[in-house]
């Protein structure tokens, strides 16, 4: 099995790219931006800079924008051209405990909820938080969820909560901006219908769902993974997997930011992540990823929750993935 690890950086390398180098089994590819610093490639770590990135001749190297965190769409594509089989993906930021591993992508407790939305949060801890990306208007709902045990279900994608500083809003920061340290309970995997944002900090990607990688361009830094996050999973259960969640691999000592911009990058999410969903919830699915994708950002586009040349990227993110697949010989 081939597996990679995608981070994105501006900074030298940090003590979290350090240790998941180290990591026996894995190669950490690293993408660069205008603002990166250069860091030294080795057997077990790929830096990809601008140049490099022009290089690799993708289509979407070529189209995309530039200091935009949806750049991290090159390092997908190169580790699927080096074969991988698992993508893992995290921030420079976070480190990963001892007992960081890759888990079987198999779930046998599924997490149901009264409502269409579950704070995934609220299974593994007691403390009043929500991940980045769930909806205001859901925070205060009157919203049970239940875990039930039962005949084991594919898992596309897991998403491991982070300690430390974890994945909340720029409005949870605002207001408590507290030290998180989740509790160590069992995964559990959405069942079908039930929606949780998950980001791109701890999360694990099997290659059924590479398609879905995607990160959109013409939504903000705040945004971007939300968004293919809520995509991914509703596309997800077109191939009969399910968004799992697993308890903290890593902890984030958190670069530093301006809370404000936070919270101006994330107002997208703030007003639109329902509409999304409704969108999602009435999709009809096409005849396979690049026709679900398609269908999916045109119907986004015609909402206007994304740029006129969204599209335009996602075609040229399809057409280098399906190069790609047509030199290794799949079908």
């Amino acid at each position: 099995m081939k597996k990679y690890i995608v981070i994105t950086t501006i900074n030298p390398k940090t003590e979290g790219i350090a240790r998941f180098e180290a990591m026996p089994g894995w190669h950490v590819v690293v993408v660069g931006d205008r603002k990166s610093q250069p860091i030294e490639s080795s057997e077990h770590l790929t830096f990809l800079s601008l140049e490099e990135q022009a290089r690799l001749g993708y289509e979407f190297a070529a189209a995309c924008p530039l200091d935009h965190y949806a750049r991290k769409n090159i390092g997908y594509l190169y580790a699927m051209e080096q074969g991988a089989d698992v993508i893992y993906e995290t921030d420079d930021d976070n480190i990963p405990y001892p007992t960081w591993q890759l888990i079987e992508f198999e779930c046998e407790q599924r997490l149901t909820s009264s409502r269409a939305f579950a704070n995934v949060y609220a299974y593994f801890s007691d403390r009043y938080i929500w991940p980045r990306g769930y909806p205001l208007e859901e925070i205060r709902s009157q919203n049970s969820i239940a875990v039930e045990a039962g005949a084991p279900v594919r898992v596309g994608v897991w998403q491991g909560v982070v300690d430390g500083s974890p994945d909340v809003d720029a409005i949870f920061r605002l207001v408590f901006d507290d030290q998180i340290r989740f509790e160590d309970r069992p995964p559990v995997a959405l069942a079908r219908g039930t929606y949780c944002p998950f980001n791109s900090q701890n999360t694990l990607w099997h290659r059924d769902l590479f398609y879905y990688l995607y990160l959109p361009s013409t939504v903000s830094f705040r945004f971007t993974d939300i968004l293919r996050g809520y995509i991914a999973q509703r596309l997800a259960w077109e191939h009969d997997l399910h968004l799992g969640f697993m308890k903290a691999m890593v902890y984030q000592e958190r670069n530093p930011h301006n809370l404000m911009r936070d919270f101006a990058d994330e107002v997208e999410a703030y007003l639109h992540v329902g509409r999304v969903v409704s969108i999602l919830s009435a999709f009809d699915a096409g005849s396979g990823p690049s026709d679900n994708l398609e269908r999916v950002y045109s119907a986004l586009l015609a909402n206007g929750l994304v740029g006129e040349d969204e599209c335009q990227l996602l075609s040229a993110w399809l057409h280098d993935i399906e190069a790609i697949r047509g030199s290794q010989g799949s079908v």
